[in-house]
């Protein structure tokens, strides 16, 4: 993979636990290799379900170094394809059931930022699904009729309904509660040192470089400068699984983009939603979508994604420029006071997608004691929560309280990554987020 994402977000650096370089060879009971959102969730679920558990959780870098930090905060409802895609695919009550699943996910964040007490700029409210493109009413209709027939309340916004919320002309909107936005790297901050406060080992600067079966039980961790030996592991990697050529089917990075504003004139804030003011995301896929923030700012988001893997570092930074240069250019038409309000924060992400837009959270073909967890397309800040509690009870074997939901399986689908059709799969991403930009 060429690069790392780059630019620095807007989210303060909060205080960690320590975390030395692994060396030598170590433990545990089980590691976790990755210290985002899932996989903190997880060591934590597992530290306060089974106290006196050895766990270790291991970083490439830190906690919220990857995509956990580099988020936008937004909270809200969503898994996998969009809900009227869902039913055809999956028939009408497991589409409702993955519904449900993601507004629960929502709820136990907002229930998990309670208990932490985490000090994240936490705003509890509404998430609009608006637009303002013949497409996006299209998307809108399909999405509000599979939602009437699965008994899901979720109420259309008309252009007036709409102004009493936010003041931008929007033609119609879906509304979904319960939703939220927070500083996604003060939630993992606050989680990773609630997992040091339960006994769990932190491991920095440590990237995993291979993963082999154990010689009696468990996995064996290479790391750069020693081995760590766990009775069970959750590689809670993403798109790096691609990387470490873990047998999961395809999960492919993408880059996606973001800006920050510094505070807007009273005026524009109070215009754009306020205190209370909801989160807006356009219905098309991947168009630009913002949220206020608590100190009078915007943080604006989407519009397209890159495919980087393979990219030389200029023809990537370029890639990244235009696209900070046009969300610089549509946060601006929302509101004539933008036109003057400086941009302080400019960065990118990485985000994991597969072939069928499902998440991959189960056993790694191949290896006993090992799960993966990944792949959730740009919807990650609650399902990441939801999944690592999930994966922390099945290792401890504690019964599925439900039916398995889609996403609970080993592998996505294939893509072609390599050979002659490779082109192809970017220029696919490409011409998607360009048709995207045209209909915005």
């Amino acid at each position: 993979m060429t690069g790392q994402p780059a630019g620095t977000p807007c989210w303060e650096r909060a205080e960690l636990p320590p975390q030395p370089q692994l060396h030598g060879v170590v433990t545990a009971d089980v590691v976790v290799v990755g210290a985002g959102l899932a996989g903190l969730s997880c060591a934590y679920h597992l530290a306060e379900r089974a106290p006196g558990l050895d766990i270790a959780v291991v970083d490439a870098q830190h906690p919220a170094a990857g995509a956990s930090g580099r988020g936008t905060g937004l909270l809200g409802p969503r898994a996998g394809p969009a809900l009227d895609r869902a039913v055809r695919r999956f028939g009408a009550a497991t589409a409702g059931r993955m519904h449900r699943a993601s507004r629960q996910a929502v709820r136990d964040v907002l229930d998990l930022c309670s208990r932490l007490a985490v000090p994240c700029g936490l705003r509890p409210g509404e998430q609009l699904m608006a637009t303002r493109s013949p497409a996006g009413l299209a998307a809108l209709a399909r999405q509000a009729r599979a939602c009437r027939e699965l008994g899901l309340d979720v109420p259309v916004l008309t252009p007036a309904g709409i102004r009493e919320r936010v003041g931008v002309s929007y033609r119609a909107a879906l509304l979904h509660r319960p939703a939220a936005t927070l500083d996604p790297a003060a939630l993992t901050c606050a989680l990773a040192r609630a997992c040091a406060d339960k006994g769990v080992r932190f491991y920095g600067r440590s990237p995993l470089l291979a993963l082999r079966p154990g010689d009696l039980v468990g996995p064996e961790l290479v790391l750069p400068h020693g081995r760590l030996y766990a009775g069970q592991a959750v590689l809670a990697v993403n798109s790096a699984a691609q990387a470490l050529e873990l047998p999961v089917g395809t999960v492919l990075p993408l880059e996606v983009y973001a800006v920050a504003t510094a505070p807007l004139s009273p005026a524009a804030y109070e215009l754009l939603g306020g205190r209370a003011g909801p989160a807006v995301v356009d219905a098309v896929p991947l168009a630009p979508y913002f949220r206020l923030l608590p100190d009078g700012g915007l943080v604006a988001g989407g519009g397209t994604a890159s495919v980087p893997a393979g990219l030389a570092a200029p023809r990537l930074q370029a890639r990244r420029e235009r696209a900070w240069a046009r969300l610089e250019h549509w946060l601006r038409g929302l509101h004539p006071d933008l036109a003057r309000t400086r941009v302080t924060h400019r960065w990118s992400g990485r985000i994991a997608m597969t072939g069928d837009d499902l998440p991959v959270v189960g056993p790694v073909p191949g290896y006993s004691d090992v799960w993966y967890i990944g792949g959730c397309g740009g919807h990650g800040l609650a399902l990441s929560v939801a999944h690592g509690a999930y994966v922390a009870g099945a290792l401890l074997g504690e019964p599925d309280p439900g039916e398995p939901l889609p996403w609970h399986r080993s592998r996505a689908p294939r893509l072609p990554l390599y050979g002659p059709v490779r082109p192809l799969l970017r220029a696919g991403v490409d011409a998607h987020g360009w048709a995207v930009r045209r209909v915005c």
